[in-house]
């Protein structure tokens, strides 16, 4: 399984990654930003499953989950993870099409619970 980790912060893109390995996906492409990770999907062809941040430069995550919802790859399931905690976020982010949403920060157990849950549900 291949994904696509989306998050200004390397910290943060490597904290995802080295969780996402842990429980066996190692496959990932990684951007800085929507409008780069939209490229990323162009370029390399689908994932199958994104994990975006909310807060980016560029291109923000709710429109990054927009532009993937009307597009050619609309199926592929997307966590937010985000700082962004209150209630009317979670709803913004569910209504915009995310699959789920963690708030930051979270443990590598929370990821990984929210990755399987997602996965076992496509």
């Amino acid at each position: 399984m291949k994904f696509l980790v989306i998050d200004d912060s390397s910290t943060m893109r490597r904290i995802v990654k080295n969780t996402l390995a842990k429980i066996g996906y190692s496959e990932t492409i990684e951007a800085e930003n929507g409008k780069e990770a939209l490229d990323k999907l162009t370029a390399e062809g689908p994932v199958d499953m994104i994990v975006t941040d909310w807060n980016m430069p560029v291109m923000d995550g709710l429109t990054f989950v927009k532009n993937v919802r009307s597009g050619p790859y609309q199926q592929v399931p997307i966590l937010m993870v985000t700082t962004m905690a209150a209630k009317e976020d979670v709803i913004q982010a569910l209504k915009a099409g995310v699959n789920n949403y963690v708030v930051k920060p979270m443990t590598p157990e929370t990821l990984r619970e929210k990755v399987e849950s997602i996965l076992n549900k496509s």
